[in-house]
């Protein structure tokens, strides 16, 4: 059984993907009912099924005093492994976007041409996180398998950072010889 508290935590949630947009009211309210009505963990996290959260986390030394060039361990494998851990039960962790630089993809008038490496356990939600980024022109999702390999897609920034230090650029990747169609 769950507590008043689980509901309400729930609820909250919920109120909050409608204040962001991510739910219409007809949807907010269907939730909110299901939500106050529910008597088990695996209606509340019925809920939160489909959720997605696209994480772009990079374990660096720099977020300790240390080298932007230089990892941190995590134990779990990646910072998005251990996300995966973290969020409740029904969400889903997509890893990406670490190889992008934050000011070209900020700069709207700056044109992109480069790859953006996700990882995850479920296709269809890799899909979902692709159709939203391969949006934005310029940008090419590319699959790298399951979200144990985000554990190497996330050392990429260290290595990226320390090319644009070198050539004072804002490099990126694109990874040659896939099919034209990804997706």
């Amino acid at each position: 059984r769950v507590s008043d508290s689980d509901r309400e935590s729930v609820a909250g949630e919920l109120r909050d993907h409608f204040a962001a947009g991510r739910l219409s009211e007809g949807e907010l309210s269907d939730r909110l009912g299901a939500a106050y009505s529910a008597k088990t963990a695996a209606e509340l996290s019925a809920l939160r099924a489909g959720q997605l959260v696209l994480d772009a986390t990079v374990p660096l030394a720099a977020a300790v005093s240390g080298k932007a060039t230089r990892m941190l361990g995590v134990w779990q494998g990646s910072a998005a492994q251990q996300a995966q851990e973290m969020v409740p039960d029904g969400v889903t962790v997509i890893a990406g976007l670490h190889t992008v630089s934050a000011g070209p993809l900020a700069d709207l008038a700056h044109a992109l041409n480069e790859d953006v490496l996700i990882c995850g356990d479920r296709r269809d939600d890799k899909a979902r996180v692709a159709a939203l980024i391969g949006s934005i022109d310029g940008l090419r999702v590319v699959d790298c398998g399951r979200l144990e390999m985000a554990r190497i897609t996330e050392s990429l920034t260290a290595l990226l950072i320390s090319i644009n230090a070198r050539y004072k650029t804002h490099a990126g990747l694109r990874v040659s010889g896939l099919p034209d169609t990804l997706w």
